[in-house]
């Protein structure tokens, strides 16, 4: 199996801990992910410095994973991201990361599916809740070890799903 690359979208502030846990697992190759100090001076750019930078880190990218926590659905940037993996026939998924400790040792509550308020056309025209055509993966287990785990054990696989139902839809 060939190593993807991915971009990983993820609510900054609440799950970069948790984010960089998945992302050091390795098993898929993930966008550099940008310090407190270079997102900082992005965002003083404005809405197109962000834009840019994001499309930029998506470009190469075979698929976008969102690393859904606690507050990641319904985020500005998190829909951006969405919207370019999607506008741009990439593989798309999610994966919840509540469980995961954060840098205090705390898990956090179960965010919502961010896929629910977008919809995609089939080749035929018909419309779907994207959440009934995206995976989102709630990993199985009653504490943090067994939920990375399953993480670790899965993520090449979410990946390869992710752009085969892609593939699927103009």
């Amino acid at each position: 199996m060939i190593k993807r690359r991915v971009f990983y979208s993820f609510h900054f502030d609440a799950d970069s801990w948790r984010a960089a846990t998945v992302r050091n697992i390795g098993m898929v190759e993930g966008n550099r992910p940008a310090t407190d100090q270079k997102w900082e001076e992005v965002a003083r750019g404005g809405d197109e410095a962000i834009m840019k930078w994001i499309n930029e880190q998506m470009m190469h990218r075979s698929c976008a994973l969102v690393l859904v926590g606690a507050q990641t659905a319904g985020r500005r940037w998190i829909d951006y991201e969405i919207r370019e993996a999607w506008t741009h026939q990439k593989g798309l998924a999610g994966i919840h990361i509540h469980g995961l400790l954060d840098n205090f040792g705390y898990e956090s509550h179960m965010g919502r599916n961010p896929f629910a308020h977008f919809t995609v056309a089939d080749k035929h025209g018909n419309r779907y809740p994207l959440n009934s055509v995206i995976k989102c993966y709630n990993p199985p287990g009653y504490d943090s070890k067994r939920r990375y785990n399953w993480i670790r054990a899965n993520l090449a696989n979410v990946v390869e799903e992710a752009i085969r139902i892609r593939g699927q839809f103009p």
